[in-house]
């Protein structure tokens, strides 16, 4: 009897791709389920990820390479013999010339030949092999370099993001890690291959003759080693500049995709190109400068060549006339003293990769330096199943700014305030008050500069980042959704969660009818930063994601502020329902939204140009009829509100 194939292997059910599928056929059933039966596991490996700050690995080429120094030790042994492989053509054709040819010994001439066809056969063979292994090296260290980029760039906190160009940080992670590639893969072991062929050449020639090797020494390594030394610092500051004129390129780029509706709504294009083009000229300019250094270096090289070549061919000449020197030995000098020069301009081209990988290197290495401003405590513990009471202690806060994080001027001093579980709290103010900041602390996207914030009592720097933040949920003003469908977008915060999940969360929330309406309902494509649909039905799915994550804290960052008043209404709606038994604090600046909550915390700068603080706390109603900064607000709000706005926020 003819097996079918399992439940949830590739052969049965729908395609992955959507084209129909009618099955396996059962003549051919049992042969493909022993297909799969050899087939190896493909479960994915989770890999380990921890906000705790890694002990220092400063990254330097030693440290890179050092765990991968075996497989580095295989490659350069094939490197000796590749080279040695190389190098034994020349002294077969002395053998060849001198006990061959010249002694009418055709015998040794044939044996020399097949010996030459060996080598070059071996040499072949010895390189494959080297690049083989080299490659594979390679690119399992830039696997590696990459996972280590990202796994540095996740650990980062928002205030990082917010001082580094989004085209800088993918410049690090794309051009300067293919410059590294490239240096890893080829150019390292060929620098060696090339450097050990130069000294073996060297060492050769001097054996041969030393005259001859005297006089490429005296009118060759000198001019060679100067031009050297000058190539090395030219190209050096060379390709630093070219790295950063290529950063700055593709930040520009970036920043344009990112904002192309406001280019194309201020008729910006014009002027975006002739900024663009101006940065592509200095990036043209810093490549061509360090082009024309080596073609300048290859020039000289080159030209040394040929010296060196016109002055062995002249001294060997007078001494095989004089017979100081055999015809072989001068053919065999000729033949290494190409060989060398050969390496050496291969030294030259790889200099510029060597420039290049060395300058990604150095701005990696101040990439993986940046430390985090919120460090995980190696001590800390898990946070414990919590009720949801929030306290913010006396806290002072201050942005760090600059290129190097120094800390900027309080935005809030001395600040206190405490939520009981089950309260939703607004807290409103003017823009610029730091209303959003403190959304950012209580998350712990970043820490206080002075003071303490707690949750159920325990410090937020005691607990492991992971642990607080499952127990959270944060629904910001322009709401994130990735790329992908939107079951996919749903289930960011519970992975785990079934369609039947999924319906009831959407039905208690009252966004059923927009799933519905989704031409494939949760296996809709949404597409890169959700433009596919409207900005509320974007903020109705990210309150979906939040509620079906079950958090029992939720912070909203101004969540409907950028709705118009029919999807704003909605969005309350569902808000109703996702904030049942739940604590909150809802940073808003529609105070029909403020008017919903239990309390209020008018949040305000205590002086000009001084740090924020709270200056009111209270109900609605308490604060209106306090008369004071609420009450001024609320009076200004209700004035702008047509009647039908002013019934639709009473109820």
């Amino acid at each position: 009897m003819s097996m079918g194939p399992p439940p949830g292997s590739p052969l049965g059910g729908p395609a992955a791709s959507g084209l129909p599928f009618a099955g396996i056929p059962p003549e051919l059933a049992e042969r493909a389920q022993r297909i799969l039966d050899r087939e190896p596991d493909h479960t994915p490996e989770v890999p380990a990820f921890s906000h705790r700050a890694p002990a220092p690995d400063p990254f330097t080429f030693s440290r890179f390479l050092w765990p991968s120094r075996w497989p580095l030790a295989l490659a350069l042994v094939l490197v000796a013999a590749e080279t040695a492989a190389l190098l034994a053509g020349p002294l077969l054709v002395q053998v060849g010339v001198d006990r061959g040819i010249t002694a009418g010994d055709m015998q040794v001439v044939a044996v020399v030949a097949a010996l030459y066809l060996a080598v070059i056969i071996a040499n072949v063979g010895l390189g494959w092999a080297r690049g083989v292994v080299t490659i594979r090296i390679g690119e399992r260290l830039m696997e590696q370099l990459r996972n280590r980029l990202f796994r540095h760039l996740q650990r980062q906190s928002l205030d990082f993001y917010e001082r580094e160009q989004a085209g800088v940080i993918t410049t690090r992670l794309t051009s300067d890690v293919e410059n590294l590639t490239a240096l890893f893969q080829e150019g390292l072991v060929q620098m060696v291959v090339q450097g050990l062929t130069v000294v073996v050449i060297a060492v050769l020639m001097l054996l041969l003759d030393v005259r001859m090797a005297l006089v490429v020494l005296v009118v060759v390594v000198p001019a060679l080693v100067a031009s050297s030394l000058w190539y090395r610092h030219t190209s050096a500051r060379g390709y630093d500049l070219v790295r950063d004129r290529i950063s700055l390129v593709l930040a520009d780029l970036q920043e344009n995709l990112a904002g192309v509706r406001t280019v194309a709504s201020f008729h910006r294009g014009r002027h975006n190109t002739a900024v663009h083009e101006s940065l592509s000229e200095d990036y043209y300019r810093a490549n061509l400068g360090t082009a024309r250094s080596g073609v300048a270096y290859g020039a000289v090289g080159e030209a040394l060549g040929v010296l060196g070549q016109v002055a062995v061919l002249l001294v060997g000449g007078l001494q095989v006339r004089a017979g100081e020197l055999s015809l072989g030995r001068l053919f065999s000098t000729l033949l290494y003293l190409g060989l060398l020069f050969a390496p050496i301009q291969q030294l030259v081209q790889l200099s510029t990769t060597y420039q290049q990988g060395r300058s990604s290197s150095r701005k990696l290495a101040e990439l993986l330096a940046r430390e985090p401003t919120v460090v995980e405590s190696p001590d800390a513990h898990p946070l414990p199943s919590i009720e949801g009471r929030l306290e913010l202690r006396d806290v002072s806060f201050a942005y760090r700014t600059g290129p190097g994080g120094e800390q900027g001027p309080l935005v809030l001093e001395h600040l206190d305030l405490e939520v009981p579980a089950g309260e939703t709290l607004a807290v409103v103010g003017p823009t610029g008050a730091g209303k959003s900041t403190v959304a950012r602390l209580l998350t712990r996207a970043a820490d206080p500069t002075a003071g303490s914030v707690l949750i159920d009592g325990v410090d937020l720097r005691a607990v492991t980042v992971s642990s607080l933040r499952n127990q959270l949920g944060v629904v910001p003003q322009e709401p994130f959704l990735f790329h992908g469908t939107v079951r996919d977008n749903l289930t960011v915060g519970r992975p785990d969660a079934t369609d039947p999940d999924l319906d009831r969360a959407c039905a208690e929330l009252g966004v059923d009818d927009l799933v519905a309406r989704l031409p494939e309902g949760y296996d809709t494509a949404v597409h890169e930063r959700g433009v596919s649909l409207s900005a509320g039905e974007r903020q109705l799915l990210s309150l979906a994601r939040a509620f079906l994550a079950r958090p029992r804290v939720l912070i909203l960052d101004e969540a409907t502020s950028n709705l118009d008043p029919q999807s704003e209404r909605r969005v309350e709606s569902a808000l109703d329902t996702l904030l049942q038994g739940r604590t909150a604090v809802i940073v808003v600046h529609r105070l029909s939204t403020a008017r919903r909550a239990d309390r209020i915390a008018v949040v305000d700068r205590t002086a000009a140009g001084g740090a924020a603080r709270v200056v009111e706390l209270g109900s609605h109603d308490e604060l209106v009829a306090a008369g004071g900064t609420y009450a001024s607000m609320w009076a200004t709000w209700e004035s702008h509100l047509s009647e039908a706005e002013r019934d639709g926020s009473a109820r």
